[in-house]
């Protein structure tokens, strides 16, 4: 788990959940810059608020609510108050998403989140609940949770994600300038020398790219370097060798974006990724209670409406969940919650 001021995060895998990235953090002054994921992200605010550019506008995810992000779309993230927020995520993969979709919705296509925010305390504490089992050890409750989770949001805010279809000269040159991005991405060209290759200028470029990929070149290409570096750590690779194979610099270079889109430092996050297989060796955090400096926190908490939270206005107060609950580890068919309510 790292730990910077009063911050907390871990980050880590259950072997008995494959395709899903698990995450358990407070932030205060955590800052997180555009970038995007290839897992989907089901992030459930247990206190404090979030706020996260997505698409034209911020939006306000407080206690009760989560915060839902479909792959590959350009986001960020900070503290919506000053005491920042507290949250666990799940990050199931296209692929396990799909197929819970295909097993318990209607949906066609692609599944996905329509709207980013959803006010749903009751799907809040599922998604805490799996976290719980994997700290437990309890892989059928992990696994019960997490599929009565994501149908649950499928039901109720869920759709068909449009095809991304290259149809514009604009939109054909900058998926062109990817490709060169991905074959280059220790030694990349300048901008001049990307246009230059592709036909066209550096500003009709940039817009090009803009447009289609919700952000720059250059900031798509540090996004780009670090899911490569996680999947060299992933593999085994040094944080100072994945630094240099992609193009960073030196790995201070890389610790500092790494944390600024995955939430803790590569070294923190390989630790936890490397000890999958000793998971069963008992939970880094006690199970059921969040535990911040030394003090557990198992009370609840008020939300209530502060001048820079305009969902907040219009929400009134709400109470933060529980983070865990002792029914997480039996059976979640006599919840409203299961697939089959």
């Amino acid at each position: 788990m790292a730990e910077t001021r009063g911050e907390r995060a871990r980050h880590w895998r259950y072997e008995e959940l494959p395709g899903v990235d698990l995450l358990r953090a407070r932030y205060i002054r955590k800052s997180f810059v555009r970038h995007t994921h290839e897992h989907f992200v089901i992030a459930a605010i247990a206190d404090g608020v979030e706020v996260f550019q997505h698409g034209s506008g911020d939006q306000y995810a407080g206690a009760g609510a989560l915060a839902l992000v479909n792959p590959d779309t350009p986001h960020t993230g900070r503290a919506g108050v000053p005491e920042g927020w507290q949250y666990g995520a799940v990050y199931p993969s296209p692929d396990v998403v799909a197929a819970i979709a295909a097993e318990t919705t209607t949906l066609r296509g692609t599944p996905g989140f329509v709207t980013p925010v959803l006010d749903d305390p009751y799907t809040v504490r599922l998604v805490h609940q799996v976290l719980q089992a994997t700290d437990e050890g309890n892989a059928l409750a992990a696994d019960t949770l997490l599929r009565v989770a994501v149908t649950r949001l499928l039901r109720l805010n869920g759709g068909t994600l449009p095809r991304r279809e290259v149809r514009t000269a604009g939109a054909r040159t900058a998926a062109r300038a990817r490709a060169v991005l991905e074959e280059r991405m220790a030694a990349p060209p300048t901008l001049e020398q990307l246009a230059a290759g592709l036909g066209t200028s550096p500003f009709a470029l940039l817009r090009a790219f803009r447009d289609t990929y919700g952000m720059p070149p250059h900031t798509w290409l540090t996004d780009a370097r670090v899911r490569r570096v996680r999947r060299l750590l992933d593999a085994g690779t040094t944080p100072s060798e994945a630094a240099v194979t992609v193009g960073f610099t030196d790995q201070p270079h890389l610790n500092r974006h790494f944390s600024r889109i995955v939430g803790v430092p590569p070294g923190a996050y390989q630790r936890e990724r490397k000890n999958v297989q000793d998971a069963r060796g008992g939970p880094s955090v006690p199970s059921g209670v969040w535990q911040w400096n030394g003090q557990q926190n198992t009370s609840t908490r008020t939300y209530g409406p502060t001048e820079n939270t305009p969902r907040s206005r219009a929400q009134g107060s709400r109470t933060a969940p529980w983070c865990g609950t002792p029914s997480a580890s039996g059976s979640p068919s006599d919840s409203p919650g299961s697939p089959s309510a």
